[in-house]
């Protein structure tokens, strides 16, 4: 990856005009124009709405940049203005080289034509040669797999079978930018690994690429950086897996409320642990003393309303209380306990198992099996201790356990108290399987001799 700069955004903004109706768009083009030539105060018949305000930032050469943010946020916008077919209200991007995009689902494809047809079109909107498109034409066909369709127009084709198209061509022209928004959520699993693939290979050679995807795990696995944007800012740009957490805080409604946890916990007169006699240890039930613990990341993403609170866990195997290595295979148990502060009906509890560089292996909550309680403060029912189990069947390094309640009113989550890669554990080296998880495969062959 170069530090290079290819793409470079100053202070871009772009608001949009929002008329009422038609004849306030006749009104604009008219009567300022007279208030202006008799001297008077010019009138506006519209409303301004802001889609982007004060954009700043430079990707390199060979890097690829995610981009998220909820619908609305002014993703396409942005990518609109960085391929040239929008213009911005204020500010500037500077790009170097050729831009492909895929924008939309078929666009820039004649619905009429056949796909070989539309292949020369898309390269000749590009800016290459009959001859050149010659030259990649094999390639391109080969990559999209569409079979007898190519001779066949575009109108007739699957959503599918059109990105598989358009992708085709703008990947297998090598360019030095390529923007890919949400279209290779039609594809296929088949042709989404082959895409990555290709994406890898584009990254390699020094092309830039930004994409825009609401599939988190895409941004961790595959973005050198991502943006956030909301309402038209960059709320964050920087390390995707925290970049995702602070949007997934936007989605699920971290900012619903802004509580106060000391004006929430009730005065209970419990005890401060709960011996366990497997462990040989103490889960506080009084005090918060998750901070304590010995697996404990102090980098946790930790959000929520604290209707309910996370107030300790215990991490052990048959053989260890909170181990710091483990073999692949050992079966873990995680305890933790929680404070209901305000009432809390039917608690989801969920627990996240990823990677460390943010990859989910495994997730899992109890939103299908809670039942019917109602958790109030200062109430027998208060206190809650929740007991998960699992087989750490792993690949070597390090991992990172997320839990958190929750509950549902109506269609929505609510989040009460979530600790992201909260506590962390870390699996010995072994060389009987490579990957992320051991499948237990085992392979066997039944030779046969003949005479």
């Amino acid at each position: 990856m170069s530090s290079e700069p290819s793409i470079v955004a100053r202070d871009i903004s772009k608001v949009y005009r929002i008329y009422n109706n038609p004849e306030d768009r006749l009104k604009q083009s008219i009567i300022p124009r007279v208030q202006q030539l008799f001297g008077r105060p010019r009138s506006h018949y519209f409303t301004e709405f802001p889609a982007l305000s004060e954009i700043n930032f430079e990707i390199n050469k060979g890097e690829t940049v995610g981009i998220v943010g909820k619908n609305g946020s002014g993703k396409s916008t942005l990518l609109q203005i960085i391929c040239g077919t929008m213009t911005p209200t204020t500010g500037e991007v500077r790009t170097s080289g050729r831009i492909a995009a895929l924008l939309e689902l078929g666009s820039g494809f004649n619905p009429e034509f056949t796909g070989r047809e539309n292949i020369y079109l898309n390269g000749a909107i590009l800016g290459l040669t009959k001859e050149q498109i010659e030259g990649y034409f094999d390639q391109i066909v080969s990559f999209a797999d569409i079979g007898e369709f190519l001779d066949r127009p575009v109108k007739t084709y699957s959503s599918g079978m059109s990105v598989r198209l358009a992708f085709a061509v703008q990947a297998q022209i090598e360019p030095e930018i390529l923007i890919v928004d949400e279209a290779l959520a039609v594809g296929d699993a088949k042709f989404q690994l082959k895409c990555f693939n290709h994406l890898k290979k584009l990254k390699s050679s020094g092309t830039s690429i930004l994409l825009v995807t609401h599939s988190t795990e895409q941004i961790v696995s595959h973005c050198n950086r991502a943006i956030l944007l909301d309402s038209g800012k960059i709320r964050m740009f920087g390390e995707p897996r925290s970049v995702v957490n602070q949007y997934l805080d936007l989605l699920f409604g971290r900012e619903r409320s802004a509580i106060d946890d000391k004006s929430l916990a009730p005065d209970l007169d419990i005890g401060t642990g709960s011996t366990d006699p497997r462990t040989h240890g103490s889960l506080s039930l009084g005090e918060a003393k998750f901070v304590q613990r010995p697996n404990y990341n102090p980098h946790e993403h930790r959000w929520g309303d604290r209707y309910a609170e996370i107030l300790d866990f215990c991490l052990f195997s048959d053989q260890e209380e909170y181990p710091v290595a483990v073999s692949t295979g050992t079966v873990l148990h995680l305890w933790f306990s929680a404070r209901f502060n305000q009432e809390v009906v039917r608690p989801i509890y969920g627990i996240t198992i990823k990677t460390k560089e943010g990859v989910t292996v495994y997730g899992k909550n109890t939103i299908h099996e809670s039942d019917d309680a109602t958790l109030n403060a200062g109430r027998a029912l208060s206190l809650s201790i929740i007991k998960a189990q699992f087989e750490a069947a792993l690949a070597p390094g390090d991992y990172f356990i997320s839990i958190g309640i929750a509950s549902r009113m109506g269609d929505s989550i609510i989040p009460h108290d979530r600790r992201y890669d909260s506590i962390h554990f870390h699996i010995s080296p072994t060389d009987e399987f490579h990957g992320i998880a051991d499948l237990k495969v085992r392979i066997q062959s039944d030779n046969l001799n003949h005479a």
